[in-house]
């Protein structure tokens, strides 16, 4: 099912998908006056702060700040699209949904997609279905290796694992006897073309076989590792139409729940690393595959962590990777900490030799990851005037990932300290950082505070995680009301074009909806429905579910009045954006003793101040 989901399914499945019912499937509420209470299944708590309001067919969670309507609950605790959030609750709720038909072009890709799953899927059950049986002598060395690291069926199952067996065409036949086109079989990289007029060969041969779901639990690909010692000790699928590295995490599947429950992410190297970690009940960990931590990855860990742990190697190599995800994690506005275990150790064998309490006490130990980088700079280039120097411009360069302009303050005033240095020079360094490169900025949200120290999982000092900031309450309703109009308005979205929207909203998240809104407009009628779910991040999606502003008793047809209310909106937010600055000058001509200079100041603020209709406080 690729077609768009036409809107009006999309407001029956919106009416008839009762919120109360649907959260107390995944949550255990109490009634609290007209409202419902329970623990926030997106956080760790201990206080029910989760409120699900029937009334307003909402849910909203004031610990950690998250909120919308049954379709993006499911969003949510599933790890869904909004389409496939709508489908499940259409299913649930008895809703044939009839959907736009997809072009021809969309059908053949949809078909083939489909067709690439499947065969993953039948060469993963054919893998694991030969490690499983104990009378197949092909895969004993492979239990007898599981065994002897520790591990027994229950992981083998949680994990589909498998095993490919000696010989060079056991799964090719396998596939061919089911019919299977073998060229999708090849796309996968399940199979090899043999040369010189040999027929097709497999890839995987004599190794332990680790299926890598999507996130929604589809084989995508194989990861594979030999029994011994011989190279290369492992190999992994290609890219394919369904498989990309980059936005594929191993282990997701498994994790995502303790992630939503307990907070955190445990970021690790290797398929062992994993399977060690959830053995010992840390069963938040994944790991990437075969390649450095992306930007996409991030996205797809903040969908269920508050904070992402790193537990890399202590080499070059490990510091290196580490620095690697340090770029790609922290632009996304998500606390991000460096674990760290002796030097040689993995987690399998630190576990094997201190157990889960002093894995615990290496989790709670686990520092701000641009901490870290601080130190590893300044102490590989020296203490020498131009060590330090070359340390402040390597670590200033970063500080620009940072979206929080508090952070970087105080990263800044750290390094200042530590350098010597003059904190101005390093600020100047910087960029000017209040037009440094926001990341949160374009995508729609406000970056959490770096929290303290994760407490081991289940423990009574976990923290709870920041809640999230979206949308500042404007004094004027007219901003949110404006982007109600562009929801629904083709005269509205043309005159926000021709003023331009920088003229009419003055919060940047709410600005950034509207621009979103104009460029996804089409000629006449609303903004479809699953467009915005399309094109609209999760929180950009939450702060438009969460503006309440009853625009059409407020304007009306009245678009001249509410224009103008927008504008001067605007301009009142200037106006006191200069008059702080002109107080703030006034301090420091008052400090300075400049007599002059203070009385021209207060005389331009007396002319602010007297400007009519000008409410500035």
């Amino acid at each position: 099912m690729s077609g768009r989901i036409p809107d009006d399914k999309i407001r029956e499945v919106q009416e008839r998908a009762e919120i109360h019912e649907v959260v107390s499937s995944y949550v255990s509420l109490k009634r609290s006056g007209a409202n419902w209470q329970g623990l926030c299944p997106f956080h760790a708590e201990k206080t029910p702060s989760f409120n699900v309001n029937p009334p307003r067919q909402i849910y909203h969670c004031f610990g950690c700040g998250v909120g919308g309507d049954a379709i993006s609950f499911v969003q949510r605790i599933e790890g869904l699209s909004f389409p496939e959030a709508v489908r499940r609750l259409a299913e649930r709720y008895g809703i044939e949904i009839a959907e736009e038909a997809p072009t021809p072009e969309q059908e053949v890709q949809r078909q083939r997609r489909e067709q690439l799953l499947r065969i993953n899927e039948v060469a993963a059950d054919f893998y694991h279905g030969i490690l499983m049986d104990r009378d197949d002598p092909r895969a004993l060395a492979a239990r007898n290796y599981l065994k002897g690291r520790g591990y027994g069926r229950d992981t083998a199952e949680r994990f589909r694992l498998g095993f490919a067996p000696d010989g060079w065409e056991a799964l090719t036949a396998h596939l061919a006897k089911i019919g299977f086109d073998p060229e999708l079989a090849r796309q996968l990289g399940l199979i090899r073309p043999g040369k010189e007029r040999r027929g097709d060969y497999d890839l995987f041969r004599k190794r332990l076989i680790f299926p890598i779901l999507t996130a929604r639990g589809e084989v995508a690909a194989f990861g594979a590792r030999v029994l011994d010692q011989s190279l290369p000790k492992y190999i992994n699928s290609p890219e394919s139409p369904v498989y990309h590295k980059s936005s594929t995490l191993y282990g997701l599947v498994q994790a995502r729940d303790e992630m939503r429950r307990g907070g955190d992410a445990i970021v690790v190297e290797g398929y062992f690393d994993v399977l060690a970690l959830h053995r010992a009940g840390f069963t938040q960990a994944v790991a990437t595959c075969g390649t450095a931590l992306t930007a996409e990855h991030a996205r797809l860990l903040k969908r269920y962590a508050q904070r992402i742990v790193l537990l890399f190697d202590q080499d070059a190599a490990g510091r290196q990777a580490t620095f690697r995800a340090m770029e790609a994690l922290l632009p996304e506005g998500v606390p991000v900490v460096a674990a760290a275990l002796p030097a040689g150790d993995d987690p399998d064998s630190f576990l094997a030799r201190n157990g889960g309490e002093g894995f615990r006490a290496r989790l709670a130990a686990a520092r701000p990851v641009f901490e870290v980088f601080i130190d590893e700079r300044l102490s590989e280039l020296g203490d020498s005037v131009q060590g330090k120097a070359r340390a402040a411009e390597e670590i200033v360069a970063k500080l620009q990932l940072i979206p929080s302009e508090i952070e970087r303050a105080l990263y800044r005033k750290a390094l200042a300290e530590r350098t010597g240095l003059d904190p101005s020079l390093l600020t100047k360094k910087t960029n000017a950082p209040d037009q440094a490169p926001q990341a949160t900025e374009r995508r729609g949200y406000t970056p959490r505070q770096a929290p303290p120290p994760m407490a081991p999982p289940g423990s009574p000092g976990s923290a709870r995680p920041p809640a999230r900031r979206g949308v500042t309450p404007a004094a004027s309703p007219a901003p949110q009301a404006l982007i109600r109009y562009l929801l629904e308005s083709p005269e509205a979205r043309e005159r926000a074009r021709s003023q331009g929207l920088e003229r009419l909203i003055a919060d940047p998240a709410l600005r950034r909806l509207g621009e979103k809104l104009l460029g996804m407009a089409e000629a006449g009628g609303e903004i479809s429905r699953g467009r915005l779910a399309e094109l609209l991040t999760p929180d950009e999606v939450q702060d438009l579910t969460a503006i309440r502003v009853p625009a059409r008793e407020l304007f009306g047809d009245d678009l001249d009045g509410l224009f103008a209310e927008c504008g001067a909106d605007v301009e009142r937010g200037g106006l006191r954006l200069q008059r702080k600055r002109l107080m703030e000058r006034i301090h420091q001509a008052e400090k300075a003793g400049d007599q002059p200079a203070i009385e021209r100041l207060t005389r331009e603020l007396q002319e602010i101040r007297r400007q009519p209709g000008r409410k500035l406080e």
